[in-house]
């Protein structure tokens, strides 16, 4: 049950912050990354609520220990401290390989060319669709 209060409060969180996005602006340049990403969180919401709805009746999926949890939770908080230094294209990189690499991913090829991929394709994305620069240390920004 507390699951599908959270997707609710999610879902209405996001209504709120579109429905404030577009009073300020309804401008397409200020609207580009907001609504695609609010239609996206969306969808997953309503999906994950009808599956949660579904799954309603049978017990409850085991809780992860804090000690699983606890380490992914400090390399995220190392991943945003790190991006001014590191800049957004290597700290994505090396997020990427640790995490993957705690969640049991021994394949070496597999997880640089992913992670690899991965940031160079966000970094890129992001650098052409955000109007101010991020900080890099191996892609140019001047787009």
């Amino acid at each position: 049950m507390a699951d599908l209060l959270v997707l609710l409060l999610l879902l209405g969180l996001v209504a709120m912050y579109g429905i404030d996005a577009v009073r300020a602006s309804t401008h397409i340049l200020n609207l580009i990354l907001v609504l695609p990403v609010m239609i996206v969180i969306a969808v997953l919401c309503a999906a994950q609520f009808v599956i949660d709805l579904k799954d309603f009746r049978q017990a409850p999926p085991p809780r992860e220990p804090v000690r699983q949890v606890l380490p992914v939770m400090l390399l995220f908080a190392a991943y945003v401290l790190s991006l001014q230094w590191l800049g957004f294209d290597v700290g994505t990189f090396a997020f990427l390989c640790i995490f993957l690499w705690l969640h049991g991913e021994r394949r070496l090829r597999w997880l640089l060319a992913y992670s690899i991929c991965f940031a160079a394709v966000t970094t890129l994305l992001f650098a052409y669709m955000l109007p101010y620069p991020m900080p890099m240390l191996i892609f140019d920004t001047a787009y």
